[in-house]
């Protein structure tokens, strides 16, 4: 049984920094991509970042580019992402999820499993 069990959301300034975790189970992590997805309100889902899992590779999506860092810690089955420079536009639900392509940042069709979102609110 696949798990993607997301945690460190919550409310934070503009400007300001949170450490999103991703503890995974059930899948071969070699053979997947693990990243990020985030939904506003009245928005479609969209990608933010993945790391592939054989090779620790990143990506990106252009909107946090240099201000997310995407990393991964096989020995704990985690995938964190590190979100500084945070701005109000970055409020959003943020989802794990889990692919066969690193691709997947630009096409949330390829998703195999998704967690169960936690929410990101910049505000002051």
């Amino acid at each position: 049984q696949v798990q993607l069990v997301e945690s460190g959301g919550g409310l934070v300034q503009p400007g300001g920094s949170l450490r999103l975790s991703c503890a995974f189970s059930g899948i071969t992590v070699d053979y997947y991509a693990i990243g990020w997805f985030r939904q506003a309100p009245g928005k479609e889902r969209e990608g933010v970042s993945c790391i592939a899992g054989f090779d620790g590779t990143p990506y990106y999506t252009d909107s946090v580019k240099g201000r997310f860092t995407i990393s991964i810690d096989n020995a704990k089955n985690t995938v964190y992402l590190q979100m500084n420079s945070l701005k109000p536009e970055d409020t959003a639900v943020y989802y794990c999820a889990a692919a066969l392509h690193t691709t997947v940042v630009a096409a949330p069709h390829q998703v195999e499993y998704w967690g169960q979102g936690t929410q990101v609110t910049v505000s002051s």
